[in-house]
């Protein structure tokens, strides 16, 4: 099957230049296509070589491949869906959003007749339930793995049993086309590190084993160019959070900012032993071999492409992986200024205090969201109480509590590192302030992200917590720092304890709870919607755009 998204998103804008959305009129409604802003992803290729940029293009016909089998586990086939929209702009936003839900509007439908989104999108049979699948797991425990393994399908029989098909055998056809580029890929890429990964992640894509490349992965140190490619996030399976979908990123490394990041890597066993929690909730010790650096995306696909935007990678996600080597964390710097510039800085004019506006900096904002990726693999991965792992005693609540703990955790580490005389650019207030203006951006990607539920985790919980004050007559709001600091380190302990404990019911009561967007703050999401200011970017990509 040849997908359609790729010659879209060569060539479409959803705006007249690639900058933010115009100003309109207050009584203007953002529709769903206005919340997305362009935004050609280039990067500085003349440092590379012939064989570097030789590569390139083969990475990212094999990022092509995770894209397909991306639409195949979110919708189905692309073409027996958008042949039959006829209004262009209707058709560019089902692409956006790889199917006919909105990504940024809690899944709401986009076309008549289509119904809500499955929660289970097309991982599971459709209809099926959670007491269904539970009820035949336990009627069938030697099918248990197979059933809830990350890199399967589930389907139902004609006898009505329930069987688990794995991703290499189901999508066979795309995971081969990758597999033979990454081949390719390795034959020309001149780091040896790079060559054994490729390799090793075409073995994955033909047999479903990943942890051998994820460990080559890891052990990557100097290759300039980077790729993240196969079933990794579960963020698509909001029926248990057990199915990783497809994606990858296509990155050029930058090495003087990533000089810059080094020591923070270092400091991960000292931050664990600092975690606001009693000792069994730190016992674990994060992987000694994690490194954080910062790249230039130069290709999204799949999953990591669909509705809001990736600005920062942390993987592995196995477990064993991270205990045994730690992770990566990759800082996609061109990104997240794009981000910074068209989306955080109108939204700080639009509601931060003026005497706080300058302290929202991107300096502050790449700190805050390093962070929240350093603070990924501290914590808890294994409960203290045999549950196994968080992922699985949490199913579906795993990836907003994760999302919730990284970025609060990551706040709260930043100002330890600050005591320390560890972080010295810009000040905490920067810090603070910013976080407070990031919540404002990332809420607004809705209840069906798992980052947009985790923001709404801390708004309502600083809100609580009197961690900022709302000028009643301008509508702007203004930090209390030292509220927030203490509200921070609650917050942090409190995620710490529901995942060490893998509380279920606990995870899901706070989500219940506080994961939800109150009307107050409704009200100045619609301001920043009449306002004109973008939700998420969308990318002009590809071969055309690197190399012209």
């Amino acid at each position: 099957m040849r997908a359609t998204p790729r010659a879209a998103l060569m060539g479409a804008t959803l705006c007249a230049a690639c900058g933010p959305s115009p100003q309109r009129p207050s009584d203007d409604v953002q529709t769903p296509l206005e919340q997305y802003v362009t935004v050609p992803l280039t990067a500085d290729l003349s440092g590379l070589s012939d064989a570097q940029r030789d590569v390139i293009p083969l990475l990212i016909e094999a990022a092509e491949e995770m894209d397909r089998v991306f639409w195949l586990q979110a919708w189905g086939d692309p073409d027996s869906l958008l042949r039959n929209i006829e209004d262009p702009g209707l058709r560019r936003l089902v692409e956006v959003n790889y199917g006919p839900w909105d990504r940024l509007g809690g899944y709401a439908p986009l076309l008549p007749g289509v119904g809500p989104r499955p929660p289970g999108a097309r991982f599971y049979p459709e209809g099926l339930t959670k007491e269904q699948f539970e009820s035949y797991v336990a009627a069938h425990p030697d099918q248990a793995e197979a059933l809830r393994d990350l890199y399967t399908l589930v389907r139902r029989s004609e006898d009505g049993s329930l069987t688990a098909i794995p991703y290499h055998v189901a999508f066979a056809e795309q995971h081969e086309r990758a597999a033979e580029k990454l081949r390719q890929a390795a034959d020309l890429a001149e780091d040896a590190g790079f060559v054994r990964y490729l390799e090793l992640r075409a073995d994955a894509l033909l047999t479903g084993n990943y942890r051998a490349s994820d460990l080559a992965w890891m052990d990557m140190k100097d290759n300039t160019l980077e790729l993240v490619i196969g079933p990794i996030e579960t963020y698509d399976d909001a029926l248990f959070g057990y199915k990783a979908a497809h994606e990858a990123y296509v990155l050029l490394k930058d090495r003087d900012w990533s000089q810059r990041l080094a020591r923070y890597t270092s400091l991960l066993p000292e931050l664990q032993r600092g975690l606001p929690v009693p000792d069994p909730y730190r016992q674990e010790q994060p992987g000694s071999d994690s490194e954080l650096n910062a790249y230039d995306a130069l290709y999204y696909a799949g999953q990591a492409n669909a509705g809001s935007k990736t600005i920062a990678i942390n993987l592995p996600n196995d477990e064993n992986v991270q205990l045994r080597k730690g992770t990566r964390r990759l800082q996609l710097k061109n990104s997240m200024r794009a981000k910074f510039d068209s989306i955080l800085l109108p939204i700080t004019a639009e509601l931060i205090a003026a005497d706080q506006r300058p302290n929202v900096t991107f300096d502050a904002f790449f700190g805050n969201v390093m962070f929240h990726e350093v603070a990924h693999g501290l914590g808890i991965k294994n409960t203290i109480n045999g549950r196994g792992t968080v992922r699985a005693a949490l199913q579906e609540h795993y990836s907003p509590l994760e999302e919730a703990k990284a970025d609060i955790l990551g706040l709260y580490m930043s100002g330890a590192l600050r005591e320390r005389g560890e972080l010295t650019q810009g000040t905490r207030e920067d810090d603070l302030v910013t976080f407070l203006a990031s919540i404002f951006r990332s809420v607004r990607f809705g209840a069906s992200s798992a980052h947009g539920r985790a923001n709404m985790i801390q708004f309502a919980w600083f809100q609580e917590q009197g961690a900022f004050a709302k000028d009643s007559a301008t509508g702007r709001y203004r930090v209390d720092f030292g509220r927030m600091e203490r509200a921070a380190r609650d917050l942090a302990a409190q995620l710490l304890r529901v995942q060490g404990d893998g509380d279920y019911a606990g995870a899901g009561r706070l989500l219940a709870q506080r994961g939800v967007v109150p009307a107050t703050l409704q009200v100045d999401l619609d301001r920043l919607g009449t306002s004109g200011i973008p939700v998420d970017l969308v990318f002009r990509q590809g071969i055309q755009i690197l190399l012209p």
